[in-house]
């Protein structure tokens, strides 16, 4: 039974990544400082999910604290494999302050980085993002692994594409066995609340006035949350050095999510249109190619199940997640 040390576990994507492990039979150790960039209750709610399990261990600590990482490598280790979702997301906060997202994205990339260097850890597996991107091509083609990253637009893409560099580097030097995986715009139930999806959702449903920002003809490849923990899964297999697209290969505009909402909820929005923000990108679109070619991975979760998936989560928890900030 293989042991992996999963930070982020109470994060989106780490605790769904958590949660399928689990039920693979792996051991997990779980890592997670629990931090207030957005409300504490959906990261609680979420590490209920997996707490009490046989196989699940939790440590509450924060990755850029190099000591009590230490500690997790000496006392719980040796690990088969790292997962690194920790981090700071989000690319209009990033311009409030960048230097929590250096902070918690590089120092503690690099501080895994250098325990797993020392301790010989087969495997580790990272989150970067889409947002290392930057604007589409003229072309109007996805993008695809091969494409330079040097434009970053934000504070929160920068620091992506610099613990991209920091693998590298390591996987160069050390030998390090190592897959990075940029996720594209990633949504299911209990997502974060700063995404558009859970925002519209709640505004929606509440009577609320639905922030828009542009004119709704900007798209988004909206990948459902247990596609990404599945691809997440399978990078756990050698792979050298790696980096993958994980998106849904279906770009969907932000007016047509708009009425799917409207749909499912049967309320009209009200639309509260504002100029477009200059860190956000006016496409994303995941060449996934690769992905499939190596890892056998394929999305299968469409936008209208998963949409409904996580609105009927929302109406189930409607008595504490109408509370949430977005």
């Amino acid at each position: 039974m293989k042991r992996v040390l999963l930070t982020g576990c109470a994060g989106f994507i780490g605790s769904k990544v958590s949660e399928f492990l689990l039920q693979q039979g792996y051991n997990v150790v779980g890592v997670d400082n629990l931090n207030d960039a957005y409300d504490v209750r959906l990261k609680e709610w979420r590490l209920e999910q997996l707490q009490g399990q046989a196989n699940f261990r939790f440590h509450r600590l924060d990755i850029a604290d190099k000591d009590a990482l230490s500690e997790v490598f000496a006392d719980a280790g040796p690990f088969d494999a790292v997962i690194n979702l920790a981090a700071r997301a989000g690319v209009r906060q990033s311009l409030e302050d960048p230097w929590v997202y250096f902070h918690a994205n590089v120092i503690g990339t690099l501080n895994l980085l250098e325990l797993c260097k020392d301790d010989k850890v087969e495997k580790f597996v990272a989150a970067s993002s889409s947002s290392v991107y930057g604007i589409p091509s003229e072309s109007g083609h996805p993008f695809c692994e091969a494409q330079p990253t040097d434009h970053p637009l934000s504070p929160y893409a920068a620091s992506k594409k610099a613990t991209e560099g920091l693998c590298y580097s390591y996987h160069h030097l050390y030998g390090l066995d190592i897959t990075l995986f940029r996720y594209f715009t990633v949504y299911g139930p209990a997502g974060r609340p700063d995404m558009s999806i859970f925002r519209f959702i709640k505004w929606i449903a509440e009577g609320e006035p639905l922030v828009l920002y542009g004119d709704g003809s900007q798209v988004r490849d909206f990948t459902y949350i247990d596609d990404i923990a599945r691809g997440t899964i399978l990078a756990l297999k050698p792979t050298d050095y790696q980096i993958f697209n994980l998106g849904n290969d279906r770009p969907v505009s932000i007016h047509r999510l708009i009425e799917l909402i409207e749909e499912l909820l049967g309320k009209k929005a009200q639309i509260d249109q504002r100029p477009v923000h200059p860190a956000d990108v006016p496409a994303t679109w995941a060449s996934i190619d690769k992905a499939r070619e190596l890892l056998g991975w394929e999305p299968e979760i469409k936008l209208e199940q998963g949409v409904k998936l996580a609105v009927d989560w929302y109406l189930g928890n409607r008595e504490w997640a109408k509370e949430i900030q977005v």
